[in-house]
């Protein structure tokens, strides 16, 4: 998978995990499509004008993701359907500790991928939704300089707070399901707690290395 398209996604799921409290946007009165437009944009022109970033600065990378990207996730309905079933039967501290172990690999996993940005573009497709839908996907290519445009979708719900993105489709895979099947696979074999630790495992091995490109899973 090309490391541009690591970064979008990344963008918008590794933010989800944060347990962070972060002021949010007056972006309610946004339609999702727009609220989509507008973060993408805000993170390649950051990046494109940011040399730190470019070159890998950790401190940098996390400041774009906690402002730019952290306040328009559904971190709780992203986290539920990562650990499908599962997630009923889970405590309320495995549900934390969880939510925070998975947070931590898509940071070190993704982070990477935010200093490859070069000239790729990204294209929206127009949006079929209606007034009263609360569930909607919005659907993009990113154009690149070689070959042929790369698919890449979202899934954004509307709460209380606005739009918020809960999923990311990358050439037709869904992020959260290919999660999913990974959970329900760990779970299956060590339990709840047998799947935080290997998650807690794989994050320690990833802080103690320099920042690198992703790959899709843990």
């Amino acid at each position: 998978m090309k490391p541009f398209m690591h970064l979008i996604a990344a963008a918008a799921v590794t933010a989800a995990f944060s347990t962070s409290v972060i002021a949010q946007p007056a972006a309610s009165a946004e339609a999702p499509d727009v609220l989509v437009k507008r973060i993408s944009a805000e993170v390649i022109d950051s990046v494109k004008n940011d040399k730190a970033i470019q070159s890998g600065d950790r401190s940098k990378i996390m400041g774009l993701v906690n402002t730019k990207i952290l306040p328009y996730v559904d971190a709780e309905k992203m986290t539920q359907q990562a650990a499908g079933r599962h997630w009923r039967t889970a405590t309320p501290d495995q549900q934390k500790r969880l939510t925070t172990e998975f947070r931590n690999l898509l940071v070190y996993t993704y982070s990477g991928a935010l200093s490859t940005i070069k000239n790729e573009t990204v294209e929206f497709k127009p949006m079929r939704a209606a007034a009263t839908d609360t569930d909607v996907e919005v659907r993009s290519q990113v154009n690149v300089a070689r070959g042929e445009p790369i698919t890449l979708n979202y899934r954004l719900a509307k709460n209380g707070n606005g739009w918020k993105i809960y999923d990311v489709n990358i050439l037709g895979a869904w992020l959260v399901e290919t999660y999913k099947s990974t959970f329900n696979s760990e779970i299956s074999k060590t339990g709840v707690d047998g799947l935080i630790k290997r998650l807690a495992d794989r994050n320690a091995q990833l802080a103690s290395k320099p920042l690198a490109a992703p790959a899709t899973n843990g």
